[in-house]
């Protein structure tokens, strides 16, 4: 036996033996403590064998019905607890919101973010981050009429698009795309861009092809075994748009710089560069660009593709269900006529507003929100989850939620409605997440949904083309839930 072959075999040996007394420790730590129930977890792979990777939250809806509304799973040697059903994840997420809190180490997150932004980030950088977001989108008109007619004049250049195709077929989804992504990209950056400019066309590609990517079974073995990060693989992919972004957006912060004026901020860019300026001697500060080209990521891909894929849904479900597209326009035409559909009328239309929260329910857009980790030890709901413990919300379990939602299996606008007519808030209605790690952009996904929906059943009624059967609700798959590519027609109204 060579000397190389037998220095290999002892340090796996030595391997070996560390990972068992690893498992030992925790054993033995854990021992006495109330732990959730949940499936034997095979060696090395853990329960991975039992999640269907396309669809990781059927899964573990299933699992839900065997070990209860909280159990635990192991991916490789990761040990997570699920949480199934409103009340056990709003009172996770909302009545013990600061135990909650964190986000876990996911190896692909990790690798693109490094901690950095407000969306997977840590400790007091995602809380700075997040404090300095929220208050710039709101200097910027989120949830006011300055960020509401940039919506409107978004919604003018749609209608004119679709206008021109003269109800012909035609695949939607990326000129809805264009739409919405031009809302975010007027915040972050300071204008809107023509749908056949091909910096915009670029960065909604790189953007979309990320979500699509992040949540396919490959990436996801690779957070799981990170050993892989040296094989071919879609991690390598996501990594490589990333680069890109960060190059085309380094240019984006160059040119902001450039022309910057503190006393006429003009986007989002320009708001992180003056406090960059005012922080430059506090060697402390989180305003640096790494923060900042995160941050911008992270805002578009919140502010692009969720919104954009929920009106997709929208148009096809009002297509499978054309009384109930019927039933919005005539609310429409009642209400507002052909005035410009603006966020206010949203009091006046119960039925409108029940018809986009119907959409935003049964689409499911994401149906497991990212991951949240536990800040200290937290004794919840009669188990013992240890400080550090990922925890996964099952957010299609809330959305579906038989406690709270009269019809939850159909798409059915009176799930939103009471017996006459008027419209019902629930807390059970989450798809934005909830506590301290809800969306920071959901006012603006609001406004956009409503804005956007009701201005296109004004102007158009949606049908399929010719000679197609049924319309195809089985989603792709994926971190998000999109409907298949379809072509669609867009008929004139008036």
């Amino acid at each position: 036996m060579s000397f190389t072959h037998f220095s290999i075999t002892g340090v796996l040996f030595a391997l070996a033996v560390l990972y068992l007394l690893h498992i030992l420790k925790l054993w033995i730590q854990n021992i006495g403590k109330n732990l959730p129930p949940g499936p034997r977890a095979l060696p090395l792979i853990g329960n991975l064998h039992m999640i269907n990777l396309m669809r990781p939250s059927q899964a573990l809806m299933e699992l839900s019905k065997q070990y209860g509304p909280i159990f635990r799973i192991q991916m490789g040697s990761v040990k997570m607890v699920v949480l199934s059903g409103y009340e056990t994840v709003k009172s996770a997420l909302v009545d013990n919101a600061d135990d909650f809190a964190e986000r876990p180490f996911v190896r692909i997150f990790e690798d693109i973010n490094h901690g950095w932004g407000i969306t997977f980030s840590h400790g007091d950088n995602w809380k700075e981050m997040r404090r300095f977001t929220l208050s710039t989108l709101r200097d910027f008109g989120m949830g006011r009429s300055t960020i509401e007619d940039k919506i409107v004049e978004e919604v003018g250049f749609l209608i004119k698009e679709l206008e021109s195709e003269k109800g012909r077929p035609t695949d939607l989804a990326m000129i809805i795309n264009l739409a919405i992504g031009n809302i975010i990209t007027s915040i972050v950056m300071g204008h809107r861009f023509d749908y056949q400019n091909s910096t915009l066309l670029r960065l909604m590609h790189l953007v979309n092809e990320n979500m699509r990517l992040i949540g396919c079974p490959s990436v996801q073995r690779y957070n799981v075994f990170p050993l892989l990060r040296y094989f071919p693989g879609d991690h390598l992919k996501v990594k490589k748009n990333i680069s890109e972004l960060h190059s085309f957006l380094q240019k984006t912060f160059l040119q902001h710089l450039k022309d910057l004026d503190r006393d006429d901020q003009r986007s989002f860019i320009d708001a992180f560069l003056v406090r960059q300026q005012e922080e430059a001697d506090n060697p402390e500060s989180y305003f640096d660009n790494h923060n900042l080209t995160t941050l911008v990521r992270n805002l578009f891909g919140a502010g692009m593709e969720t919104t954009a894929t929920t009106i997709r849904w929208g148009l096809l479900m009002m297509i499978k269900y054309p009384k109930i597209q019927e039933k919005v326009q005539e609310e429409i035409s009642q209400t507002i006529g052909l005035t410009q559909p603006n966020y206010s009328h949203r009091g006046q239309m119960p039925y409108t507003n029940a018809v986009i929260h119907e959409i935003q329910r049964f689409g499911d857009i994401i149906p497991m929100i990212a991951a949240h980790e536990t800040t200290k030890d937290v004794n919840f709901r009669g188990y013992f989850l240890p400080k550090g413990t990922s925890v996964i919300p099952i957010i299609t379990s809330v959305l579906n939620d038989k406690t709270q939602y009269p019809y939850p299996d159909e798409f059915n606008p009176n799930n939103f409605l009471d017996s006459e007519g008027n419209f019902v808030k629930t807390d059970a209605f989450m798809p934005f997440g909830a506590g301290r790690r809800v969306c920071v952009g959901e006012t603006l996904a609001k406004m956009e949904l409503f804005i956007f929906f009701t201005s296109l059943l004004q102007k158009f009624t949606f049908h399929l083309p010719p000679g197609t059967s049924d319309v195809n609700l089985n989603s792709l798959g994926g971190f998000t839930n999109a409907p298949p590519p379809q072509m669609i027609c867009a008929v004139p109204r008036y």
